[in-house]
């Protein structure tokens, strides 16, 4: 809970953090992730194995998720049919608030609730949002701290490298 406190506080203070890019990582298995799904049910991040996955850690608060949350869903529906899955994962928040803000801002891909900040750790979360792309062979390639407008060239250039490996 305390981590949890310490990335709200330090998102708050920074402000909207807006990033110039993706950045490529030393690339690492991505840790485990298995949360409630918002819709019911458990998800297991080990079902989109074999899938370039952008994992994007939020919530409804932040404005710069709120900002890009459009951006994904547009990403999303351009990937249709291929090997790419979006997932993202409310952190800090109830099924309630998040249910209410997707009703102003509807997205068709899966969200996952992290309402104690577990997580965060293990993913290397500091600031909202955070996002990650991982490969199909479930390691962590590239990330973002801040948001980016995720159907623009420059992503979707890197998520397509991707999905030709």
């Amino acid at each position: 809970m305390k981590r949890l406190l310490f990335v709200l506080l330090l998102t708050l203070l920074t402000g909207p953090v807006l990033a110039k890019g993706l950045k490529p990582l030393t690339p690492r298995t991505a840790p485990q992730l298995a949360l409630p799904a918002l819709d019911g049910g458990r998800f297991d991040f080990q079902q989109l194995r074999g899938k370039v996955v952008l994992v994007n850690f939020w919530a409804t608060w932040c404005p710069p998720c709120r900002q890009e949350m459009p951006s994904m869903q547009r990403l999303d529906d351009k990937l249709a049919g291929r090997p790419f899955a979006m997932l993202g994962v409310n952190v800090g928040e109830a099924r309630a608030q998040v249910n209410a803000f997707l009703k102003i801002v509807p997205v068709g891909f899966p969200i996952v609730l992290d309402e104690k900040g577990k997580h965060l750790e293990a993913w290397q979360v500091f600031a909202f949002p955070t996002s990650y792309l991982v490969d199909k062979q479930g390691r962590i390639r590239y990330g973002l701290f801040g948001s980016i407008e995720w159907d623009e060239p420059e992503a979707v250039q890197v998520i397509e490298g991707l999905l030709a490996e």
